[in-house]
């Protein structure tokens, strides 16, 4: 089957530079050598592959090389790596283009990714499923009353990923600089939430209907007072912290924290794969922090580790998340 891979590396392949652009990481983000991977897993499956960036250009590369059979119907998948470029819900972008040009696609709809990219939409959405999260508020001046909320806070971006603009506050008087950071550097507003001291603990899903629950990845902290899992510790190699997986979990938290999980995939309109962050705190109560609709797919990371703790590689893990799309499309595997 052909297969095209959508990313976004070049930002250049727009009309004009206008709106709230993606935060572009640095040279040493594991983006480049993910689509390698993705690439070589589908190969190995069998399938024909090109790389599409994931811009104005898209539609037009897409019907020059996955052009619709004699039924009418579509050729070929694209796998969407694609974060978007700029503008609100970038995230929702290249998924919105599939939908418009009949194009099946792995991952999220446009739905599922406008509400997993607002955490404070995905905090309300799964109170009401009953699963828990930590207290917050949105804050668009750090002066503004706190509540009942309980320092320390963790202050971040409303809509960022990747641990972008993470920030630990411990101080009333700490707050309007952090709140005000969020809102300059990222042109939105400062979610803030009650800090759960404890494990974290990701999880990640692979299916629809009822999806998998694959072994748990917990981030070990050591011996630091705070743990806290920054940007640095996500993709720095010097400051990369390690993953436990699979994480010892006693059975009737393993349990709980299966159920919370497929709860909040549901809730936040999933599909195919997802990882969740979730903390224990220290009576081993769970707190969900928030749902990743695409997840990284890196060697190092905890959805790829979890997957290898279940038994899958690389290869297999990819060519699944394939497969889960293909069946939800058109009711059976890939041939």
């Amino acid at each position: 089957m052909r297969v095209a891979v959508v990313t976004n590396s070049d930002f250049d392949g727009v009309i004009n530079r206008f709106g709230q652009p993606c935060p572009q990481p640095p040279q040493s983000f594991p983006h480049g050598g993910t689509v390698r991977n993705v690439i070589a897993a589908l190969q190995e499956g069998g399938h024909e592959t090109l790389v599409c960036e994931g811009d104005k250009g898209l539609l037009a590369t897409l019907e020059r090389s996955m052009p619709p059979d004699q039924q009418a119907r579509p050729s070929g998948m694209v796998f969407n790596l694609a974060e978007g470029i700029q503008g609100e819900k970038r995230e929702t972008h290249v998924p919105a283009m599939l939908e418009m040009a009949g194009v099946p696609y792995t991952g999220c709809s446009p739905l599922g990714f406008g509400l997993t990219c607002d955490k404070v939409i995905t905090k309300m959405l799964i109170r009401d499923r009953g699963v828990p999260t930590p207290n917050f508020r949105v804050m668009r001046d750090g002066a503004e009353s706190t509540g009942d909320l309980r320092f320390p806070v963790v202050v971040k971006p409303r809509h960022e990923g990747c641990s972008f603009g993470l920030q630990l506050v411990h101080e009333p008087s700490q707050l309007n600089r952090a709140v005000e950071i969020i809102v300059l550097q990222y042109g939105q507003d400062a979610l803030v939430e009650e800090y759960i001291d404890g494990r974290e603990i990701h999880v990640a899903l692979l299916g629809n209907g009822e999806p998998e629950v694959l072994p748990f990845a917990e981030i070990d902290f050591g011996e630091r007072e705070i743990g806290l899992l920054t940007w640095e510790g996500k993709y720095l190699p010097a400051d990369e912290l390690p993953t436990i997986c699979p994480a010892k979990i006693e059975s009737s938290l393993a349990t709980l924290l299966g159920e919370i999980s497929v709860a909040t995939f549901r809730a936040c309109q999933c599909r195919d794969y997802a990882r969740l962050d979730v903390r224990i705190d220290r009576s081993g109560r769970p707190f969900v922090l928030e749902i990743n609709s695409m997840p990284g797919l890196s060697m190092r990371s905890e959805f790829v580790l979890a997957a290898i703790a279940a038994g899958h590689s690389v290869s297999s893990l990819i060519n699944r998340i394939l497969d889960v799309a293909h069946t939800r499309y058109f009711g059976i595997g890939i041939p």
